[in-house]
């Protein structure tokens, strides 16, 4: 049988009900590949980017979505909005930020991962259009030059592209055609329908989705985010919670690294039970955070 290695990126985590969305849809996914016979995941990247209170990454959900299932954890231009995870990001290298910052910010960008018995790398790189909190540096200046160097360990190299604008990932998609096996845009929150493999090998998608309430504006409250469009005063705290879906792509690999296929996933889920609504989504500190560690062990936030 021809060796292949099947990589689930599950798409942007956005508050208490993408959390809720990560954990049943991914032994929901996992069960359906067995009872098709098919092959499990080899390997689980997920994007937090949105994961606590909808913007930002808090430490406590870094390792409760690790203990899930997460073998790593990709943020993007909030990567930096909850302090104790950029505190403590030298302490969780699953925690993946924008490799092409600034030499002192906190934490790395590109990591080589176990996947079994091969090696996978996963970096992260961030747009430099629509970003007025955080400015990275190009990421077409690094590509070269970071993508020899992850080739160097394994030929399985994955791309988390965050962006907004489509002709900057377009562009870089060309870019890294044939020089790494999969390009997944995120940050805008809506799954795109233009998955494919490019010429050189790469599979390619604009945006895989987010993974949380599907009727929602990106994740948050229909109303609030109405509301704030005739206001002008900003409202990102009111999380949506209807019909929640797990969002993402499922990349399969051959030996050599390159791309056999990409298919988009959406995963109806259950509505959260009322216990799972009240779950903190502030990604505090708490005596929960400093039992997780580095190995994920914690629970799930608590209220508090």
């Amino acid at each position: 049988m021809d060796f292949s290695m099947k990589i689930l990126y599950v798409a942007e985590i956005v508050g208490k009900t993408g959390v809720y969305a990560f954990k049943k849809g991914l032994p929901e996914l996992r069960r359906r590949l067995l009872e098709a016979g098919q092959q499990d995941f080899d390997f689980v990247i997920a994007c937090a980017d949105g994961a606590t209170g909808g913007n930002g990454l808090g430490r406590n959900h870094a390792a409760y979505l690790r203990k899930l299932g997460a073998q790593v954890l990709t943020t993007g231009e909030c990567c930096f909005y909850k302090k104790d995870l950029t505190e403590n990001l030298g302490k969780l290298p699953y925690v993946l930020r924008p490799e092409n910052l600034n030499l002192e910010a906190p934490g790395i960008g590109a990591r080589i991962f176990k996947a079994g018995s091969e090696k996978i790398a996963v970096t992260v790189l961030l747009g430099q259009s629509g970003f007025g909190k955080i400015h990275g540096n190009s990421p077409y200046s690094i590509l070269p030059s970071l993508l020899e160097r992850l080739r160097r360990e394994t030929p399985f190299v994955i791309i988390d592209f965050h962006a907004e604008a489509t002709a900057e990932k377009k562009t870089l998609f060309a870019e890294a055609d044939g020089r790494c096996s999969a390009v997944i845009g995120s940050h805008t929150r809506v799954q795109t329908a233009d998955e494919t493999v490019l010429p050189g090998g790469t599979a390619v998608i604009c945006d895989a989705g987010r993974t949380g309430s599907a009727e929602s504006v990106g994740g948050t409250e229909i109303e609030s985010r109405i509301r704030e469009y005739l206001s002008s005063v900003p409202d990102w705290t009111r999380e949506a919670v209807a019909k929640p879906e797990l969002q993402g792509v499922i990349v399969d690999l051959d030996s050599a690294g390159k791309a056999l296929s990409i298919e988009r996933v959406r995963l109806e889920l259950p509505e959260m039970p009322r216990k799972d609504e009240g779950k903190d989504a502030e990604g505090q500190q708490s005596a929960g955070d400093d039992a997780a560690g580095e190995d994920g062990a914690g629970e799930e936030p608590e209220a508090g």
